[in-house]
């Protein structure tokens, strides 16, 4: 299946100059996200991943299914404040600044294989983020997983040696 012709392109989002990817064709077409999920699923189906760690919002759509059809628990990681226990906090930088996650400390414990899910793969700085809070907590990240990549902005390279399964890749 061509997963690329769910995906639209919106000029100038959010900002002038941006080609913003849309991927809300594919979450609503039933066909284009079972595929995509199965897709993501077949990548790390023998890794016996027990937890997977998406942030809001698209992350919490595409972890919630993953980890389903994974057999696994789903770990919500969330802007600061949202979360009502104990946290753990991981800063990353932005293009214009610095923001931060919290994951409930309890919610990821030592020997927890964990995938890190999210719709797209840019800067690297929010998948990082999220492998650090796993990595805090004693979990060990089994890999990372995304619907498309813009290959241009290298995010890959903060993610070090761990595996990386992008379905779709914008040069």
């Amino acid at each position: 299946m061509e997963l690329e012709s769910y995906i639209r392109d919106v000029q100038d989002f959010p900002k002038e100059g941006v080609v913003f990817k849309d991927i809300t064709p594919l979450l609503a077409s039933p066909e284009g996200f079972r595929a995509a999920i199965d897709m993501l699923a077949d990548g790390y189906a023998d890794d016996g991943v027990t937890k997977l760690v998406g942030a809001e919002a698209r992350g919490f759509i595409l972890g919630g299914a993953l980890a389903y059809r994974l057999g696994a628990g789903f770990v919500p990681a969330r802007k600061p404040g949202k979360l009502p226990r104990d946290t753990a906090t991981a800063e990353y930088q932005l293009e214009y600044g610095i923001d931060s996650l919290e994951m409930h400390r309890d919610s990821v414990v030592p020997g927890d294989r964990v995938l890190i899910i999210d719709d797209v793969l840019a800067t690297g700085g929010t998948a990082a983020a999220k492998a650090s809070l796993v990595r805090e907590s004693g979990g060990e990240v089994v890999g990372f997983a995304f619907l498309l990549e813009l290959d241009f902005l290298h995010g890959r390279d903060k993610l070090g040696d761990d595996r990386v399964v992008s379905l779709i890749h914008v040069e």
